[in-house]
């Protein structure tokens, strides 16, 4: 089956859920074709939102099976040296945390191309990945991070039990909110952990996307929209329980949680109660705060849209820089299409030469700014912007100009 509804809350099983966004609807966010692919019709699937009025999760019913959005992924940590150095740091934290020895195993669950296991080996550790995008966890391997090839469930870490023993820490990088059955693999976290070891994820964090209105994080990946209070007690059905919680600024803004076993020692931070209380004071526990937010979505999407069509009026060329994710969500709901943006520059090898999720807009390496000469590019991949505009001095000393879309629209 290619997609189904579901009628019941991911966290809390609460059938009392209410819609409380609608976006347009989209292809799967990583779908891009090649050339050859180009006249088969692509799917569009439901884009909305709902919270549960039992335990105040926010998240997408309609879901689009794992195989056809991981089978065949595009996206790999490496190509962004903002994500290496943050792995670096990712790593540092977790051992030193953890108290980790050398002859601990660190598993990550949804490893993709080893980036953060190499760091977690680099330090002398054992690690093992575990990814269902056949390619990537191939490549991993031969790179030296050992991968198994498989969505992690139960029995795939009764398997890893069998042959590594028992882990010391289990991570889970994006990956926690790309999964309908959860269940599934809260049971397997726990029977693969050791008493006292942690389980570690990080996701986009709820409170960012609503404060800084990065509506673009809403894709069919990311089934679930995070925040603390709906997660603690989500793990308390499982002997689990959050001990720590942090903010990080990848993705715009992300929640990293530390989990261990309720039988396990150490002490509940005080971050935990802190976030609860956050969480509180911003209103995520009331629908009406979602119903607010697709107001401000209207206005964002208002703004650049007459910003694009000013601008090609006057005969300015534009191109997109960046083919993440996000970017099909964003070109959908904003009606940006070939006519606004001529072709997309990214630096990920996987993904040029390939064309974007059901509008077909040609995806090229970073030469063809040269080439092409463009006079703007809109940055898709705005949370890298920084970095972005930092590696194309170049197109800036040649006049060109840059477009961030958000958290605010802003010319460079």
């Amino acid at each position: 089956m290619a997609f189904y509804h579901r009628d019941s809350c991911r966290l809390c099983s609460s059938a009392n859920l209410v819609k409380v966004l609608s976006l347009a609807s989209t292809p799967p966010a990583n779908a891009f074709v090649s050339k050859n692919e180009l006249d088969e019709k692509q799917d569009c699937f439901p884009l909305e939102l709902w919270f549960c009025r039992g335990c105040s999760h926010l998240q997408l019913l309609d879901i689009v099976a794992p195989d056809i959005l991981f089978s065949d992924y595009v996206y790999v940590s490496g190509t962004s040296s903002v994500f290496v150095k943050h792995f670096e740091n990712y790593a540092s934290t977790i051992i030193n945390y953890a108290e980790l020895d050398k002859d601990s195993l660190v598993v990550d669950i949804g490893s993709n191309d080893g980036t953060l296991l190499r760091c977690f080996k680099d330090a002398g550790f054992r690690v093992l990945g575990i990814d269902p995008a056949a390619k990537i966890a191939e490549q991993a391997t031969k790179s030296g991070i050992e991968t198994i090839h498989a969505f992690f469930n139960k029995e795939i870490s009764e398997e890893i039990k069998m042959s590594f023993g028992q882990a010391d820490v289990i991570t889970a990088n994006n990956v926690f909110a790309h999964i309908d059955n959860l269940e599934e693999v809260i049971s397997g976290v726990y029977s693969l952990l050791k008493n006292d070891a942690i389980f570690v994820f990080e996701v986009s964090y709820l409170l960012d996307m609503y404060e800084k209105t990065l509506f673009d994080m809403i894709y069919h990946e990311h089934l679930d929209y995070h925040s603390v209070q709906p997660l603690m007690q989500f793990f308390k059905r499982y002997n689990m329980e959050i001990i720590k919680a942090e903010r990080v600024n990848t993705h715009g803004g992300s929640l990293r949680c530390y989990v261990q076993k309720t039988t396990a020692k150490k002490n509940v931070d005080s971050s935990v109660s802190e976030f609860i209380s956050m969480e509180r004071k911003h209103k995520l526990d009331d629908e009406n705060t979602f119903i607010s937010f697709a107001r401000e979505i209207k206005e964002k999407g208002q703004a650049l849209r007459s910003l694009l069509s000013d601008l090609k009026s006057s005969g300015k060329r534009i191109a997109g820089f960046g083919a993440p994710a996000k970017a099909t969500t964003l070109m959908y709901h904003f009606g940006i299409d070939e006519n606004d943006i001529s072709f997309i520059i990214d630096d990920s090898p996987i993904k040029q030469g390939l064309y974007s999720p059901g509008l077909h807009i040609p995806v090229l390496p970073a030469s063809a700014i040269e080439e092409f000469k463009p006079d703007y590019l809109l940055i898709l991949a705005w949370n890298f912007a920084d970095s972005i505009v930092s590696k194309n001095k170049q197109f800036l000393n040649d006049g060109g100009q840059f477009i961030i879309p958000l958290p605010e629209l802003k010319i460079i």
